[in-house]
């Protein structure tokens, strides 16, 4: 019996099935049916923004707020290209594919495989999400092409699970970088942070964030739920639907594609010389050094521009000739279409939630029915609610940051925690929200329908998680760092 012979909605009703996997085709089954491309989620969050601000300003005011927004996040959309043309740099490098040739070896059985993605997925993307996408989805691949009657939706939606879980508390966390970068927010809400002196300056270093004892003890349960999640939800070979079966042909390994060819011209001689690559990097590697160096910089150095910059070096290092980087850059851009083409309709609903004060007021509400222990949870999940609208943890948190830190000032809670708290919430909008998925998919071939029924199983455990975590860890915490 072939894979066509299997398909989802049969697959789905196999009583041999655990209930995670029997949960997992049904809900795949119905998005394949139901659930429209990650664009028309823009346009209808667009539509839903725009009614929800009748409720504070009149039309022609929502009018001009949508058209302010819809540019004002240019160089942030440039950056979230870069991050994923320079992730897809690195992890495509012949260095790295060795690397993910061997991870994809290590796998035997469905089932593990799939585990195996979801685990490097997280751990990955704790590093640094751009990367994790592309390395995830690489690695993905050559799982399928290695295993037997390992399901490519499964193996897809396992390599989107580091960014629906625990990104946000890693390394390229937006709210952490910007509250440990200065520069990064606005002057009025440094102050509101700094609450006169308590906080010098509004700045939140990471020993505040990330590295707190509590943020690290939530990234290690949720790692471990979450590959268990993996693991439980996969189907079996019988109801698996292969790469193959879904017609997705996964083209050469890397390792395998010719080099770029030389014509034997002089005028190409530096395109395939390593020569001005080290020049560059040796000139890229003094500036950042530089920057570490810097009077009170340290990790405080960690910007999304340094980011960037790290992944491009070491990209440029990786492939060694101008020629090799040139053609990686060439073959990344298709994933960024969608950031492209979808950004600016966030943008302008992040201007409407905005200027229109929308989200000040919808926080209120929450704010006005919290306590000192149930405010983390409440803006958990606030968070979540609103990155399925915007989904950007950096310019999300540019909106949320006055409200939530002056309330946490209010209800004396720790500021450092309510950036984890947000980073949490906003990290489990990813599974139910396609925008962040585009990347990976357009790499593997699939869209979002196909994988959304494994990431909402996910979601279904991880938010009461969630909730419980920043209840319980907040409550060990004291006032204000």
């Amino acid at each position: 019996m072939t894979d066509m012979d299997l398909p989802s909605a049969v697959a789905g009703r196999d009583r041999r099935e655990g209930i995670l996997a029997r949960m997992a085709l049904r809900f795949t089954d119905w998005s394949e049916r139901w659930i429209p491309d990650a664009f028309i989620f823009a346009l209808i969050a667009t539509v839903i923004a725009f009614l929800a601000g009748l409720w504070v300003a009149r039309p022609i005011e929502l009018v001009d707020a949508w058209g302010k927004g819809v540019w004002e996040l240019l160089k942030f959309t440039m950056q979230m290209a870069l991050i994923l043309v320079t992730g897809y740099v690195v992890a495509s490098s012949r260095p790295v594919y060795r690397l993910i040739v061997w991870l994809a070896g290590r796998a035997t059985t469905p089932r593990g495989a799939v585990t195996m993605v979801a685990v490097f997925a997280m751990a990955s993307s704790w590093l640094n999400w751009g990367f994790s996408l592309i390395f995830s989805a690489l690695l993905a691949k050559e799982v399928a092409r290695r295993v037997e009657g390992a399901d490519y939706r499964a193996l897809g939606a396992a390599s989107l699970l580091g960014l629906g879980s625990i990104w946000a508390q890693g390394l390229s966390g937006s709210a952490a970088l910007q509250m440990a970068t200065p520069g990064a927010l606005q002057p009025r809400i440094r102050e509101i942070i700094a609450h006169g002196d308590l906080v010098p300056g509004g700045m939140i270093g990471f020993g505040d964030t990330i590295f707190l004892w509590q943020s690290l003890a939530s990234v290690a349960i949720e790692v471990v739920v979450v590959a268990a999640i993996a693991w439980l939800y996969t189907p079996s070979a019988k109801a698996a639907v292969t790469h193959r079966g879904m017609g997705i042909d996964l083209g050469p390994p890397i390792d395998e594609t010719p080099d770029v060819p030389r014509s034997g011209k002089p005028g190409e001689w530096f395109e395939h010389s390593p020569l001005l690559t080290l020049a560059i990097v040796a000139l890229g590697g003094a500036y950042v050094v530089h920057a570490f160096m810097q009077p009170g910089a340290g990790i405080t150095s960690i910007t999304l521009d340094i980011v960037i910059l790290v992944l491009l070096l070491l990209g440029a290092l990786l492939h060694w000739t101008p020629a090799r980087l040139m053609r990686a850059v060439r073959d990344a851009t298709p994933a960024t279409w969608g950031v492209i083409l979808q950004y600016p309709f966030y943008a302008g609903i992040a201007g409407i939630i905005t200027y229109t004060h929308l989200s000040e007021r919808i926080a209120h509400f929450f704010v006005g029915i919290s306590t000192r222990g149930t405010f983390p949870p409440i803006i958990a999940l606030y968070s979540a609610a609103l990155g399925i609208f915007v989904p950007s943890g950096g310019s999300k948190w540019v909106i949320e940051a006055p409200y939530v830190m002056q309330a946490a000032h209010e209800l004396r809670v720790h500021l450092g925690w309510m950036v984890a708290v947000y980073d949490l919430g906003e990290a489990v909008a990813n599974l139910v929200q396609p925008f962040w998925m585009l990347p990976t998919l357009a790499l593997m071939g699939l869209k979002a329908r196909d994988v959304m029924g494994y990431t909402f199983v996910v979601f279904l455990v991880l938010l009461p998680l969630v909730l419980i975590q920043v209840y319980a860890f907040g409550l060990t915490l004291g006032y204000p760092l």
